[in-house]
């Protein structure tokens, strides 16, 4: 099992980054079949072999991904992706 940790700061206040998070997971949604859920300021994210989450705070946004067997080869891919997500959405 691979797991994955990307933390990036912002600007943007809690409320902002949210509706960053949530039209991020939108699109993760729609492209991996992850199913997202808030639960306070974490949204959850799930799917066969994939269960992460999304840690909205005043100043940074800290995503943490664990990977299945079958998943984990695509690890570099996958952290590489949320990178490039986090750093386009938090401009």
């Amino acid at each position: 099992m691979a797991r994955i940790s990307v933390e990036r700061t912002h600007g943007l206040g809690k409320q902002a980054a949210r509706e960053k998070a949530e039209q991020l997971a939108e699109k993760l949604a729609a492209q991996y079949g992850l199913q997202p859920s808030w639960s306070g300021d974490t949204l959850n994210l799930k799917r066969s072999g994939v269960k992460g989450a999304v840690h909205v705070g005043e100043d940074s946004i800290k995503v943490d991904v664990e990977l299945g067997l079958l998943m984990s080869a695509m690890s570099g891919t996958i952290k590489s992706e949320i990178e490039r997500a986090l750093d386009k959405a938090l401009v």
